[in-house]
């Protein structure tokens, strides 16, 4: 394979039959996971909770998400994404179920405390979800198509809010509603024996040759042996692009669970719609399809625009997401508020799948993809956390008109970020690079 971006039919055909399968179970766990958000309102009705009380169960789970994916990252680049995916899959599985299961006998007392611990458990195995995906894509895809592989990333997200969002609220029009959790369970679980038989972690694992992707690890002069800690934590916290790059995130953590989290009850309580009507289903869906063009959109660009630099595209989409929310704020129409939301989740999915997923495995390199993701993504749910008791705080104190102007800061700053970052690319990065031993 002289020429990387050359590649023949049949390592495009098992690279498909590796990262489609991944996809899946990703969607899987996000249905696993955001369950919790499409039945916010139900859970808030049916146990007679505040904002602030749900907001918690929210909030336990961000953090413990947040900390278990940044201890979890560098596990996943010692043990493999393999592993990962499928350690994550099974633990979430087992979680839902035993959720689903307590709600299906009754269970009635103590439910912030018991949800709060649950819901965390289960986050602490969704985290090995996004650093399993990068981790085995990134031996299998250069650095000048990963731009592209941001857009499928983001379309991986999006089908996992297709199933949470619009399913979940069909099932909660149509079925006892604690199948919210068992339903994705069994998901899980088929796709825990789908992985196990279909994805390698690197091309040599399905009898094709592993080549130079070009990224960060490419200089390193024993890039082929396992890597320790020192090596992980020089490569992260003596990259200056990496850092700046993880603050962004933090920014993005606010943005997309500010909207995510609480979408659901404001479009209940502001504009009258409920989980099986018409517009709920326009918005749930259409956050699928807006987070999929927003990360082909996001990828395109990178690639074919900005030659492969990430921060131009990133800065485009932060932009976007101030216009997005000024509007979803000032609009009084049921129905553009319904097409709001998945035009605001457009450009912050475009966002998060270029930070989290492409500059984690451009800056990061092969070797450590999945330590930056982890510290990325940890980040991220730190910020997150505060969209649970803190917005619903407020929101219980002084309602929903406040609700996007308490967003917008924190896309302005990842804004400004990406200005800073603006002609950084992986290719320039790495052949300035002094390279790096994992003994060093």
């Amino acid at each position: 394979m002289a020429n990387p971006m050359n590649h023949p039919a049949a390592y495009r055909k098992r690279r498909f039959m590796n990262w489609f399968p991944l996809g899946i179970t990703y969607a899987c766990y996000y249905m696993a996971r955001y369950n919790l958000t499409t039945a916010s309102t139900t859970i808030i009705d049916k146990f007679h909770l505040s904002k602030a009380d749900f907001g918690i169960i929210a909030t336990a789970g961000f953090w413990t998400y947040a900390l278990a994916v940044i201890f979890n990252g560098p596990l996943a680049d010692r043990i493999g994404g393999k592993k990962s995916i499928l350690i994550g899959a099974l633990g979430a599985s087992i979680l839902n179920l035993l959720m689903g299961a307590l709600f299906l006998n009754g269970w009635q007392t103590k439910i912030i405390v018991g949800m709060s611990l649950l819901y965390s458990v289960n986050q602490y195995f969704q985290s090995f979800g996004a650093l399993s995906v990068v981790k085995v894509n990134a031996p299998w895809f250069h650095v000048k198509e990963r731009g592209i592989f941001g857009g499928i990333f983001g379309m991986m997200i999006s089908s996992g809010y297709f199933l949470a969002l619009t399913v979940g609220g069909w099932i909660l029009s149509y079925m006892p509603w604690y199948c919210i959790f068992l339903i994705p369970s069994v998901l899980l679980l088929i796709m825990f024996v789908v992985d196990l038989f279909l994805v390698k972690d690197k091309p040599s694992d399905a009898g094709f040759k592993d080549f130079d992707t070009g990224d960060a690890s490419s200089k390193d002069a024993d890039r082929d042996k396992p890597v320790d800690m020192s090596y992980l934590l020089k490569r992260v916290f003596s990259n200056p692009v990496i850092l700046t790059i993880i603050a962004a995130e933090f920014c993005t953590g606010f943005v997309r669970h500010g909207v995510l989290l609480w979408f659901v009850p404001f479009l209940k309580e502001v504009h009258g719609i409920d989980h099986g009507a018409t517009l709920f289903s326009i918005a749930t869906t259409g956050i699928t399809i807006g987070g999929i063009l927003g990360g082909l959109l996001c990828g395109w660009l990178s690639d074919k625009v900005f030659q492969s630099r990430r921060p131009p595209v990133a800065f485009i989409f932060y932009i976007g997401q101030i216009v997005a929310l000024l509007l979803l704020g000032w609009v009084s129409s049921a129905l553009l508020a319904s097409l709001l939301i998945p035009f605001t989740c457009m450009w912050i999915f475009g966002v998060h799948g270029m930070l989290s997923a492409t500059s984690a495995m451009d800056f990061g390199g092969t070797r450590a993809v999945a330590t930056v993701a982890g510290i990325c993504d940890g980040v991220q749910y730190l910020s997150s956390g505060l969209t649970g008791f803190l917005l619903g705080g407020i929101l219980d104190k002084y309602g929903w008109a406040y609700w996007t102007y308490m967003i917008i800061p924190f896309s302005v700053v990842g804004a400004l970020l990406m200005i800073k970052l603006w002609n950084e690319t992986p290719l320039k990065h790495s052949a300035k690079a002094k390279p790096i031993t994992a003994v060093e």
